[in-house]
């Protein structure tokens, strides 16, 4: 069958061997290698790949790419990110140099109280053209597919705004976005002693977020000062009965037990977990809850960084993913968080391509399309300016993607972004 595109002349193509199931254990040191391949495309799904050039699937239209002998990965799924939100923090970084408390700063109306304000006060407007910028500087990178949160509401209006601005984004933008309902992202200053009175205003907010279609899963921060685990379990809860997908931030920085509530509810991810127990990791090991590991966090807070290697040979299935936001993650550079995953979780390369790809994927529960480049799965894939993985771990902080397709479209050729030019 001809083709609609054959990328040819790929020196290396690394991917994950199947998208059935998350990687564990020693599924997360295995990858698919297959050298001087080719990968065929036919209404934005994959045709056919393996050795050679593909001459058998080139037709009269068939556009053929060259990938000039380098590299060839699936596109990179960054599935943890906060990347609808207005303003900056950069106020607050010389506090941090100077190792005051994240905690410690939210007391004092900063941290994400200060981007609530910031966000509230912006109009849709601006909200869209601050986070296509972001977008943009994630698909330069490699990233086909985020999850993107709220949370920077804490009301309704704008939690509705950051949510609907992101649903117009995820239709104009190349960049999938899977969206996520975070309205406990903080308990507002007027609540402060009514805090049962926020959490049922956060379960209204559901019905109108679910009429909408404005969230696929909801989150909450389950930590010290902000919520609890009973207080999360209420809002979980309620999210699973209105047909939400589950995600919880969990002990980033002191362990309470939200680890062992998302494998209970059945959470799609745990994320952060800089501060798991032994017991949060045996849970994980016996769920099917992906741990989520964020390491620019822990880069950027100067923090612990999640017991990864602990987990990975616990068999718990692992992905990485940014946390791209404002306060302790303000960078869209996806494959610097590789690197710190390399150099400060000590993960193996094959380990982080099946964490950023597969794995990811499950996260977010989008793995019977995207994660795996294989047969009839989306045709997301990037192009390095390098020769192998490895090399693109080792030279850090630097942009190694060339070009970038999305669902079979080049959106992102010699490292700028094109796919505006191309609608």
């Amino acid at each position: 069958m001809a083709a609609d595109l054959i990328v040819r002349n790929i020196g290396t193509l690394w991917t994950p061997k199947t998208a059935k199931s998350p990687a564990r254990g020693k599924e997360m040191t295995e990858v698919l290698e297959i050298k001087n391949a080719f990968l065929a495309v036919k209404d934005g799904v994959i045709l056919d790949m393996g050795e050679g050039d593909g001459a058998s699937h080139v037709g009269e239209s068939t556009i053929v790419h060259d990938a000039q002998g380098d590299l060839v990965t699936p596109g990179l799924v960054d599935s943890h990110t906060h990347v609808v939100h207005y303003g900056s923090r950069e106020y607050e970084f010389e506090k941090k140099m100077r190792g005051v408390p994240y905690l410690k700063i939210l007391e004092e109306g900063g941290g994400i109280l200060s981007s609530v304000r910031a966000t509230r006060e912006a109009t849709p407007e601006e909200l869209y053209r601050q986070s296509k910028q972001s977008l943009d500087t994630m698909l330069r990178h490699g990233v086909t597919t985020v999850e993107g949160k709220s949370g920077y509401g804490l009301d309704m209006e704008t939690e509705l705004k950051q949510l609907r601005v992101q649903k117009t984004l995820d239709a104009d933008h190349p960049v999938d976005i899977v969206p996520t309902f975070l309205g406990a992202h903080a308990l507002p200053g007027d609540f402060k002693n009514d805090r049962m009175s926020f959490l049922e205003r956060v379960v209204d907010m559901m019905g109108t977020v679910r009429e909408e279609g404005l969230a696929e899963f909801v989150d909450i921060f389950c930590e010290k000062n902000v919520f609890d685990v009973e207080e999360s379990r209420y809002i979980l809860s309620e999210a699973k009965k209105r047909g939400f997908g589950l995600k919880i931030h969990a002990d980033e920085i002191e362990p309470l037990g939200g680890v062992e509530l998302a494998c209970e509810l059945g959470a799609a991810s745990a994320d952060h977990l800089m501060v798991i127990t032994d017991e949060g990791i045996a849970a994980l090991k016996d769920s099917d809850t992906v741990a989520n590991v964020l390491p620019s966090t822990s880069f950027y807070l100067g923090s612990d960084y999640a017991p990864v290697r602990k987990m990975l040979q616990e068999g718990v299935a692992l992905a990485v993913s940014s946390d791209y936001n404002p306060g302790s993650s303000p960078s869209e550079n996806f494959l610097f968080t590789l690197n710190i995953a390399a150099i400060h979780l000590k993960m193996s390369p094959q380990e982080i391509l099946n964490a950023s790809t597969r794995n990811a994927a499950h996260s977010v529960k989008r793995a019977d399309r995207i994660g795996v480049l294989e047969k009839d799965m989306a045709a997301d894939f990037v192009i390095y300016d390098a020769q192998n993985f490895p090399y693109v771990l080792y030279h850090f902080a630097i942009n190694h993607v060339r070009d970038v397709f999305k669902n079979g479209r080049l959106v992102v050729h010699n490292k700028q972004c094109v796919w505006e030019d191309t609608t």
